[in-house]
């Protein structure tokens, strides 16, 4: 049996106050590891009950998504996204490494910034047998078989750059001190323009917004665990220079002020 996946960061409402909501990972094989970080699966019953909002603010990776009427691949999503579930439903995703899908594109990522392309524009009709073959499965286990087979029957040639851009998105999500594309320069030895173009070709969004990204990604979990209190604080660790731009971030993107995000969330905790 597989362990509980951890509590996935940057979901706004980690819990919904009514009906039943279910979420899965599976780990890649060993073979497609390196360019896939996990599949998923999120199941909700909301029969009975009125629709209910989940917001996210997603990580800087693609994910082809498996639900009707059709699969398909989503770009990296800039903003908050946001999806009312009602009713009774069920989707089944896979979610590619930072850089672990440009090898099977073939193309700069950036070009699905925001957007998204129907699965069988790119793996044929391979896209249509495995969507049906997902719609139709009993669990999460013959959904990610089906996946597996797909993806290693199109499995791209090594591409070095792909371990490289993974390893400094991986590092920008765990060292909080890596506030600056200039700290990135550093670490991999290249200018600030060729390091954006790495990250536009590989990623599909440039290193600023993936550091961005991950420091509101920490002041959420943060706010989440009830550890935050003091905003000048917390700005500063986060690499703000004042509490001023951490709040006009946080609140363009998750659409509140921090207090007001802790508020909501002591009152549907």
């Amino acid at each position: 049996m597989s362990a509980p996946a951890p509590e996935p960061r940057g979901v706004l409402h980690p819990r919904l106050p009514q009906g039943e909501f279910r979420h899965e990972r599976r780990p890649p094989g060993a073979v497609l590891a390196g360019l896939i970080e996990h599949y998923w699966f999120v199941a909700w019953d909301l029969r009975g009950l009125p629709p209910q909002t989940q917001e996210t603010l997603p990580h800087p990776s693609v994910h082809l998504v498996v639900e009707p009427p059709q699969a398909r691949l989503y770009g990296v999503h800039q903003g908050r996204f946001v999806r009312v579930l009602e009713g009774q439903g069920r989707v089944f995703g896979i979610k590619f490494r930072p850089g672990g899908f440009r090898p099977f594109y073939s193309a700069e990522v950036a070009k699905l910034m925001d957007g998204s392309l129907a699965a069988r524009d790119l793996f044929g009709a391979p896209a249509e047998r495995f969507e049906a073959e997902v719609l139709a499965a009993a669990d999460m286990d013959a959904m990610t078989a089906a996946a597996e087979r797909l993806l290693l029957a199109h499995l791209p040639a090594a591409d070095a750059n792909v371990e490289r851009v993974a390893g400094l998105v991986a590092a920008i999500a765990s060292d909080r001190s890596i506030t600056a594309v200039e700290q990135l320069c550093e670490r991999i030895g290249l200018n600030a323009r060729a390091l954006q173009r790495l990250f536009k070709n590989y990623v599909g969004i440039g290193p600023k917004w993936v550091i961005n990204r991950y420091r509101l990604h920490e002041a959420i979990a943060q706010l989440q665990q009830g550890q935050a209190a003091d905003w000048v604080e917390l700005a500063l660790s986060l690499g703000y220079f004042d509490q001023a731009h951490f709040i006009r971030d946080f609140r363009a993107l998750v659409g509140c002020t921090p207090a007001q995000y802790a508020r909501r969330l002591q009152s549907t905790g």
